[in-house]
């Protein structure tokens, strides 16, 4: 490869992060180990680059490094969950217990596109990353390469150097695991449109802000989650999310909700108020899912300080909020791009 060409590639590599990023966070689960499986596959390939010989695509030989920084990152550690992989539901009216030590969970995924496709928005949710850590990696990279990022049955078999017919079976495999597994955990199907999860969200969080909890109920679907990492309990069904919200969370009346983007649907920073009643501080990152025209999941996550950084979130509200028109409970919100 000539020296414009390597410059040329280089440029291209670069192209590829964002893309890169989303597929390692599908394999792993986690955004920080996707953020390092994508920097330590672009420092494998600008290293290699003149070894790019054009055989196969640039996109399809950068995506080869990257499916094996992930297989060897999956080789030495322990498959990432939600809570409801762990145990069936809980009693909403008793409080969580202690965290569960041990457990490697499922990470937010900072940003994606609100706007995005049906198709799109499912391929980052909560619920749909958390089913592919329950695949065999080589079928979690297949399944991924093939129904999400649309590379051919050829490709794919080049990238993990085995045959059309084994990736055709292990993609087969794949699929069924993840019927089985919706059909086992009542899943609640594909995504809301983009015009409907907007409308529900601005209903969420001026119900949740001003913590209408008849308004809130009306809005979830039937069997819908509410779940807490790192504690393992979560709740289904309105009757059990109502009794949470009226018993075990009712210090979280009062809160202040910030919006933000995660796996590509609206969620929010909560901010709880301040004992001392000076501000609000931070409680929690609810990502909230959809189905239909309700509300499927709301996963409120509580590792706030490492968190609330990576949305961009601030680490504390005043007394005076950020101003309505960023706060749930005072007019339209302004979710970022």
């Amino acid at each position: 490869m000539t020296d414009a060409g390597a410059a040329e590639a280089v440029r291209e590599l670069e192209a590829y992060r964002a893309e890169l990023l989303r597929y390692c966070y599908r394999m792993l689960g986690s955004y920080a180990e996707a953020e390092d499986a994508v920097q330590q596959a672009v420092v494998r390939a600008w290293q290699n680059i003149e070894r790019f010989e054009g055989r196969s695509s640039l996109r399809s030989w950068v995506y080869r490094i990257a499916t094996n920084v992930c297989l060897d990152a999956l080789a030495a550690g322990k498959r990432r969950a939600l809570p409801m992989d762990l145990s069936g539901p809980a009693d909403g009216a008793t409080p969580p217990g202690a965290p569960a030590d041990g457990v490697l969970w499922i990470d937010p995924l900072p940003g994606g596109d609100p706007g995005a496709a049906v198709t799109a928005a499912e391929s980052v949710r909560l619920a749909f990353v958390a089913a592919l850590q329950h695949l065999p990696p080589k079928q979690r990279a297949t399944l991924i390469l093939r129904d999400v990022l649309g590379f051919s049955a050829r490709e794919v078999a080049d990238l993990h150097g085995s045959t059309v017919a084994s990736v055709n079976s292990a993609l087969q495999r794949a699929r069924a695991t993840l019927a089985d597994l919706r059909a086992s955990t009542g899943g609640l199907g594909s995504p809301a449109p983009e015009g409907v999860r907007r409308v529900l969200a601005e209903r969420y969080a001026t119900a949740f802000s001003r913590y209408d909890v008849e308004e809130l109920n009306m809005l979830l679907h039937v069997d819908a989650t509410l779940s807490l990492p790192p504690y393992a309990k979560w709740m289904r069904g309105v009757a059990d999310v109502r009794s949470w919200l009226a018993g075990p969370a009712v210090g979280c009346r009062g809160s202040r909700l910030v919006p933000t983007v995660a796996n590509g649907s609206p969620a929010f920073g909560q901010y709880r108020p301040c004992a001392d009643g000076a501000g609000y501080e931070p409680w929690a990152l609810q990502v909230v899912e959809f189905s239909g025209d309700r509300i499927a999941s709301v996963t409120a996550f509580r590792d706030t300080a490492r968190l609330f950084p990576l949305f961009d979130l601030p680490d504390r509200l005043g007394s005076e909020g950020l101003g309505s028109n960023r706060l749930g409970g005072g007019g339209e919100l302004g979710f970022p791009d």
